[in-house]
């Protein structure tokens, strides 16, 4: 088991359909907790290598959304 702890706190704002996302995801996959989805859903998008880079130019910060519109 990893012995780093955990020193920063990373707070994000979601909307009803982004959390509901997370954990409808969470519930399928018997995570523990909201916490452990979100960082499983990040390690996995931190190796996926069959999406494109995003395209940051003139987007907000809520143009990024965890489910598409």
């Amino acid at each position: 088991m990893d012995s780093m702890k955990r020193t920063e706190k990373l707070q994000i704002m979601l909307d009803d359909e982004e959390l509901k996302a997370i954990d409808d995801w969470r519930f399928t996959h018997r995570m523990p907790t909201r916490a452990a989805a979100i960082r499983e859903l990040l390690k996995r998008g931190l190796i996926a290598k069959d999406m494109g880079d995003p395209e940051p130019e003139g987007k907000t910060t809520t143009e990024f959304r965890v489910v598409p519109e």
